[in-house]
């Protein structure tokens, strides 16, 4: 269990500082070239395709903003354009018998309108919005960086407008102009939104709205149970989709229950119309440096074939002293898309290894120690996480008709997981603490599949939105594990780390080159809804349900002996209605339960490791209103969430503490975000979040009224993304994070205090011999704060921030 060395290739470094220094070297030249106006007339050569995403490329090629939807359009095709023209003469070219003509729509930008024929409108055809690659040219609000649409489950692909649920949707844009290098970087910039670490390893956990999303529970275009289980990589995402909220209904129940507070679905790269050809080579903090490949393309008669590639890899030291980290990342995304069906593939394959990362805090004294140095690390240098996922899906969509869609999808993965861990337990405010070794081997299988049926039509003056659906998922662990006991614990300082030899294992589970199975689960559903569109569809009322059996079967890793075995089944309702009383005014509502499978206890530390707990219901009830207008999105909403709460208590005595469900959760807030550019050349992503929560039913009362754990009374941000004058090309982005302090365990005895931290970043895109290149730069946590960044939940916990951090990058698009 030797790490290997953590030398960085030598070719790698030269390669990627040749290119640097390169691209950097022509800076100046392209400076003085992009201060000037664009020629009126420049050479296009676009390929043919939907005329939509046509014109999204003309617009983009020629700086023009313009804003329309897509689906107005009805999937009409266009040749393309070829050759040298003004925009007037190619948007006239474009959309010559489209029956669709430019009008002007203020600052400078256009939208589109229908021709009017002489004493009659044109008039359009049914559209379908449920097509399996729509969420690819749906449009976006202006500047680029949040999506309009998203896929909402059974509900298929929506528009954020029309639901009755609080959803944002990340587009690719935002991911490389932040040189986002995993989802928790992506879902930072939503104000609900904040991250903490996994029990005993390095996954990534979202807080969303108060309450832990764990990554094992985030969906790939729809489907659960497909990912990496911890930490997934952002190199071959197209949108991070966010849906606040328990969402039983709309996804089915999550494969490891968490998720009640909101999900995640990730939708994946496809090929474009316009081949991508792309070459990123970056540097992370003082010695991280890596490549991405990205390369699509699309064949045949109309392009109905796609493929497109997906190759990075990063290695090097972290911000964190002696931190190292190797990612390695590879996809494959193929799509067939015909006059009816559409087929796509996504093939994956993942791995990370990190060598002394920096692992959680136990505090367990009186008071909670100041968090140390940002860039300081206390692990021990023999501990070290290997995780390597490989997974897949399909998914087909076929039109029965213009207004009727059927859907198939299935797909599987195979996790392995390992990893010598060691945490601190720090026991006073000078950092006296004791240190802890846990080996866990542990393997994952899962498939999953789902179908269902998407329709409209009309009854009277009443319109239908008909979706029926059905889910399963089947999942097996395989786990052991070699730890020290807890008097074994050796002497360490949170300050100052004493370096200690591995300790010899003194309490076993399993057979850690074996792993026996420890866990089997079966989650099966089927749902029905029904959304009705009244006085044209300016008031909709959605109304469903889902019937759901979960299965589990557990076992204790030490004495083999069961620790589950149950099947039940329980029917959660979604309720929601949106009010239109103004084009680009919506309000909305939803009551909508939450189902989860039962929490499992920790593998050590609790004295009932791995007792497996019942299925557990929760609901929220929430109302707002959304803004859409030509510029700018803005969501506010008020939500109330009830959900079971778990903790781990320490009888007095005792040395170790019991995990239960214990009462209830009840979690109250407001939010607001807003997204656009409410000016030429000044995008915005920000929001802010209050958040009132307590206990209810606690054993003996005991924590009735404390504040939940983990839960801070406020969090906002506020970013912004600015182009500078008179440098074409040129842009600086900014983003400030606050978070409130927040209990560290559910006696409320201790806490830890707020926290802001502060990220800047600029970039320069510029032309070479017809190739553009981008320059980035951002700078994570400027001022290297140091910071306990959030509380568990449940485990009692502390996670500390990521130190100042450097990304530096260049991409060369050929």
């Amino acid at each position: 269990m030797t790490r290997p060395p953590r030398t960085l290739p030598s070719r790698l470094r030269c390669t990627a500082l040749t290119l640097a220094m390169g691209l950097a070297g022509v800076t100046v030249m392209a400076c003085s070239q992009a201060a000037q106006s664009p020629p009126s007339v420049q050479h296009y050569g676009i390929g043919p395709g939907p005329l939509g995403h046509v014109l999204a490329q003309f617009a983009a090629q020629s700086g023009v903003p313009l804003s329309f939807d897509p689906a107005l359009l009805n999937n009409r095709q266009s040749q393309g354009l070829q050759g040298d023209y003004s925009v007037d003469q190619g948007f006239a070219a474009l959309l010559d018998g489209s029956g669709f003509s430019l009008i002007g729509a203020g600052n400078g930008g256009y939208t589109l309108a229908p021709v009017v024929a002489q004493g009659a409108a044109l008039e359009l055809g049914a559209t379908n919005v449920n097509g399996l690659l729509l969420t690819q040219d749906q449009a976006t609000y202006a500047g680029g960086q949040v999506a309009r649409g998203a896929q909402l489950g059974v509900l298929g692909n929506q528009s954020i407008q029309d639901v009755p649920f609080s959803v944002t949707s990340f587009t690719a844009q935002t991911i490389r102009d932040q040189q986002a290098q995993t989802v928790g970087d992506v879902l930072l910039n939503d104000a609900a939104v904040r991250q903490s670490a996994g029990f005993g390893n390095f996954s990534q956990v979202f807080i969303i709205r108060g309450l832990p999303l764990n990554s094992d529970d985030i969906a790939y275009n729809g489907l659960y149970g497909v990912l990496p289980r911890q930490i997934v990589d952002t190199e071959a995402l197209e949108r991070v989709e966010l849906f606040k909220g328990p969402n039983a209904f709309l996804n089915g129940v999550s494969p490891q229950g968490s998720g009640i507070g909101g999900s995640v679905n990730l939708q994946p790269k496809r090929a474009e119309d316009t081949p991508t050809r792309s070459v990123t080579l970056d540097s992370t903090s003082a010695s991280q440096v890596g490549g991405h490949l990205d390369l699509g393309k699309r064949f045949g008669e109309d392009n109905q074939l796609g493929a497109r590639v997906n190759l990075a890899q990063r290695e090097g030291e972290t911000g964190v002293d002696d931190e190292h980290k190797r990612s390695v990342l590879a996809t494959l995304a193929l799509d067939y898309r015909g006059e009816r069906l559409r087929v796509s593939t996504d093939l994956g394959y993942q791995k990370l290894r990190i060598n002394e990362g920096r692992a959680v805090v136990y505090p367990t004294g009186s008071k909670v120690p100041d968090a140390p140095s940002a860039r300081h690390n206390y692990a021990q240098d023999w501990s070290w996480s290997e995780l390597e996922d490989t997974y897949g899906m399909a998914r087909m969509e076929y039109d029965l008709s213009d207004n009727w869609t059927a859907y198939v999808a299935g797909g599987a993965k195979h996790t392995r997981e390992n990893g010598v861990y060691s945490s601190l337990y720090v026991s006073d405010a000078n950092g006296t603490a004791r240190g802890g070794m846990l080996y866990s081997p542990h393997d994952e299988d899962n498939r999953s599949a789902m179908a269902g049926l998407n329709g409209h039509f009309a009854t009277g003056p009443l319109t239908h939105q008909l979706n029926l659906g059905v889910s399963g998922l089947w999942g097996e662990q395989r786990s052991a594990y070699q730890a020290i006991a807890t008097a074994g614990r050796y002497a360490s300082n949170l300050y100052d780390p004493v370096q200690r030899p591995q300790p010899v294992a003194t309490s076993f589970g399993g057979d850690i080159h074996d792993p026996g199975i420890v866990g089997k689960n079966r989650i099966r559903s089927a749902a029905v809804s029904d959304t009705l569109g009244f006085v044209d569809d300016r008031v909709l009322l959605t109304v469903g349900v889902r019937r759901q059996s979960i299965g589990v079967d557990a076992w204790n890793t030490v004495s083999g002996n069961r620790t589950a075995n149950y099947e039940a089944s329980i029917t959660t309702p979604v309720y929601g209605l949106v009010i239109k009383p103004w084009e680009h005014v919506s309000f909305y509502a939803n009551r909508i339960e939450g189902l989860a499978q039962g929490p499992t206890a920790p593998a050590s530390g609790v004295t009932n490791p791995n007792e497996v707990f019942a299925p557990s219901r929760s609901k929220q009830v929430e109302a707002g209103v959304k803004l859409d207008t030509e510029h700018v999105g803005a969501t506010v909403g008020v939500y109330r969430i009830e959900q079971p709460a778990s903790s781990t208590s320490v009888a007095a005595g005792n040395t170790l503490g019991t995990f239960s469900v214990d009462g209830e959760q009840i979690n109250r807030g407001i939010e607001l975000n807003v997204f656009g550019q409410p000016i030429d050349g000044l995008r915005l992503l920000t929001g802010a979040t209050w958040m009132d929560t307590r206990l209810e039913n606690t054993s003996a009362g005991a924590n009735d009224g404390n504040r939940a754990a983990g839960v801070p009374r406020f969090q906002f941000n506020l970013g912004g993304d600015w182009d500078i004058p008179g440098i074409e090309g040129a842009a600086l982005n900014a983003r400030l994070l606050r978070t409130g302090g927040q209990y560290v365990n559910a006696a409320n005895t201790l806490n830890i205090p707020a926290w802001t931290r502060v990220d800047v970043g600029a970039r320069y895109r510029f032309k070479l011999d017809e190739n553009d290149i981008t320059l980035r730069a951002n700078v994570e946590n400027v001022a290297n704060k140091a910071y306990w960044a959030s509380a568990s939940t449940a485990n009692n916990y502390i996670t500390q921030g990521a130190p100042r951090t450097l990304k530096v990058s260049a991409t060369l698009d050929f």
